[in-house]
């Protein structure tokens, strides 16, 4: 794999997730790396738990976006404006399969925001808005 550009950026993450008529809001700010391989942008980050680390890798085409998570916690989703994208959730318990009808899906100036509804099984399980601002960390 030939990488591009490799550089330190500082990530803010907010999800807002409406599952019936009540909205949470999480927050998380990260360090990780931002590399770019031809026209596709990778960010790749941590997250530190009490439980163990999740290992987020966030892919970033012009029309799709693909969310990728292991360690704790495994995960695939992605996003499509053009067609709903299935997805896994593994844990201990088994797969749960989940699919995202994705609304909103633009990326520019370090910013990506997506807004999608998530089916887990068949079933729609809320409403979620991503963004995911990304800024080079001067170190």
């Amino acid at each position: 794999m030939t990488v591009d550009t490799q550089n330190p950026v500082k990530i803010q993450l907010t999800t807002r997730v409406r599952i019936d008529d009540e909205i949470e809001t999480y927050e998380l700010t990260v360090f990780g790396t931002r590399y770019q391989k031809g026209k596709t942008i990778y960010l790749k980050y941590d997250e530190i738990q009490e439980e163990g680390t999740i290992h987020t890798v966030v892919k970033i085409l012009q029309d799709e976006a693909t969310i990728l998570r292991s360690g704790l916690l495994k995960m695939r989703l992605s996003f499509s404006l053009s067609e709903q994208k299935h997805g896994t959730h593994e844990s201990t318990l088994g797969t749960i399969f989940l699919m995202t009808d994705t609304k909103k899906l633009s990326h520019e100036n370090g910013k990506l925001s997506l807004a999608y509804d998530l089916s887990m099984q068949g079933t729609l399980a809320g409403y979620y808005e991503m963004d995911l601002e990304y800024k080079e960390d001067k170190l």
